[in-house]
């Protein structure tokens, strides 16, 4: 399913009114937090109303942006939180919290698999099909493609229904106490990716 959008530049517009807690996701040159650089920031609210947020490479100030990211009274949604959350610390100087991250709470709840993707997370818990045909692209050329934008939607198209069935489920196995607990250390882990301790397990023996 092609989910509508509309693009905005370096920021969101003024007054925009953006209902509930929000899915969100980021497009960037590449997966390290020290050498690339945000790219996109792709939002949706629980209308299912989708912007995205095309970024320069030079400006990152993006007041509008950045107040829903910080707003303590939001749920920020995201797939692998740890990764997104870093970005916006790195290149907005901004810590993002309240999170919810839905591969977090995928590998508290389906122990029975390895595959905690979002297209595989979808694909069994929604039914959807996901295309990542777009996934590794340059997204920081200077006119993104239809397919890149379209791409970038769809990410965070269905976020908000993922996060109840986890929720649902987190219940179900008495995790969600203990999935929140993660949520609220994410900011900590992504600011520990940025200072150099990516690959360091802080709390091993060793």
């Amino acid at each position: 399913m092609s989910a509508a959008f509309t693009l905005h530049h370096q920021d969101l517009p003024t007054g925009l009114n953006l209902k509930g807690d929000l899915a969100v996701d980021t497009e960037t040159t590449g997966l390290s937090l020290m050498r690339d650089r945000l790219c996109l920031v792709q939002i949706s609210d629980e209308t299912g109303a989708i912007h995205l947020v095309k970024f320069d490479g030079r400006d990152y100030s993006a007041p509008n942006l950045r107040t829903l990211l910080t707003d303590a009274k939001r749920t920020k949604i995201f797939h692998f939180a740890r990764f997104d959350v870093g970005m916006f610390w790195r290149w907005m100087e901004i810590e993002t919290q309240p999170v919810f991250c839905t591969k977090i709470a995928s590998k508290l709840v389906r122990t029975y698999t390895d595959r905690h993707g979002l297209k595989d997370v979808c694909n069994e818990l929604l039914g959807v099909e996901l295309s990542k045909q777009q996934q590794s692209s340059d997204w920081a050329a200077e006119n993104l493609s239809d397919a890149q934008l379209a791409y970038a939607a769809s990410d965070v198209l269905h976020l908000h229904k993922l996060r109840d069935e986890l929720t649902r489920r987190l219940k179900r196995e008495n995790r969600l106490e203990l999935a929140e607990k993660c949520f609220g250390f994410l900011p900590s882990r992504a600011k520990l990716d940025c200072l150099g301790w990516e690959e360091t397990d802080i709390f091993a023996h060793s």
